[in-house]
């Protein structure tokens, strides 16, 4: 099974992409990335050296780009498309919306087209909790939750969400799409709540929470999540939506004291800012259609997987050091001049 992951260099997409090669010695992955800020070679570096480098394939390109797609369904046989790559950051797409239509919903439909006309057997869409808005003090989203985004981003998310459906509905295309709760783990780029946290606070800096950090978010370690794309990849209904949650709802300062208090380091070091525009107060993902239909489970608890993701970032200094530097340093810089 020859796989073609879009975006994963990223976070998600490259913890994907080790998950996958490490579980199925039959599957080949290539990988199709335009190496924005937030895509980093050295996340897959492992692989050049590594058992698995047969099986891997790298492409630099863009989703929106015709030719560049187009060329990757020329190269290789495609069995499956999993497509992570976006643009993920709510505070950037507040700063200029541009890039998340062009690469969130341009992007998907450019994916969408090529894989249709190659007659690709399996299409999932990788979205997220923030298609829904906002939930009150009850309840949970479910895939049948109304979509309400409230930031430039969330609507970009939504607005593909929406042409994955038309393709399945108007040509019949297999494709499935996921959305999850917060992820957190190894490789997350520190503009990021967790990894932000921890840099600031292994440098003793002020660590700064938006408003009165009672916004809650469900919070699901990576490779729960990867293993949800894996099932749903497997298993999914054509035309299906699975919610993947970790039944783990913290609101953003029990994340930050529970990690000061891993990390032995004081809570004084916590600093409320002004809040962002358009900052929805609660995420809670009911995922019981998932479990039902793919036997899907998280496998981490929250404390569990912060304590390893702490202790990836410790070990990777060297890591965090080279992606905080040049451009994500100087938007957080005016980032935070501008509140």
């Amino acid at each position: 099974m020859r796989v073609l992951v879009t975006g994963g260099c990223g976070f998600i997409g490259a913890n994907f992409i080790y998950y996958m090669l490490s579980k199925y010695p039959d599957v080949e992955i290539v990988n199709l990335d335009k190496l924005t800020y937030a895509g980093n070679l050295a996340n897959l570096r492992p692989l050049e050296q590594g058992p698995d480098k047969e099986r891997y394939f790298f492409v630099h390109g863009d989703i929106a780009d015709p030719g560049a797609v187009s060329g990757i369904f020329e190269k290789f046989r495609i069995d499956a498309v999993v497509n992570f790559a976006a643009e993920s950051h709510v505070d950037r797409s507040i700063n200029d919306p541009a890039p998340f239509v062009t690469t969130n919903v341009l992007g998907t439909q450019n994916l969408l087209w090529t894989a249709q006309e190659k007659s690709v057997p399996r299409f999932v869409h990788i979205s997220t909790d923030e298609v829904y808005g906002s939930l009150g003090a009850e309840g949970k989203f479910t895939e049948s939750s109304s979509l309400a985004p409230n930031s430039p981003y969330s609507a970009s998310k939504a607005a593909a969400d929406m042409l994955v459906r038309a393709y399945h509905k108007t040509y019949a295309f297999p494709a499935v799409i996921t959305r999850c709760s917060n992820n957190y783990g190894p490789y997350q780029f520190p503009e990021k709540l967790i990894p932000l946290m921890f840099k600031n606070a292994q440098e003793d800096k002020p660590l700064p929470i938006y408003g009165d950090g009672q916004n809650v978010r469900d919070w699901i370690y990576v490779t729960d999540h990867c293993l949800g794309v894996d099932l749903a990849l497997r298993k999914g209904r054509p035309g299906a939506i699975y919610n993947f949650g970790g039944d783990a709802e913290k609101t953003n300062l029990e994340v930050v004291k529970t990690l000061l208090k891993q990390l032995g380091k004081p809570e004084s070091l916590i600093s409320f800012v002004k809040d962002r525009p358009g900052h929805d107060r609660r995420y809670a993902m009911d995922f019981s259609l998932a479990r039902k239909e793919l036997g899907f489970k998280p496998e981490h608890t929250f404390e569990q997987g912060l304590e390893k993701t702490l202790s990836w970032y410790r070990e990777n200094q060297e890591w965090m050091q080279s992606v905080q530097s040049g451009a994500y340093l100087e938007f957080m810089k005016q980032w935070y001049e501008d509140r």
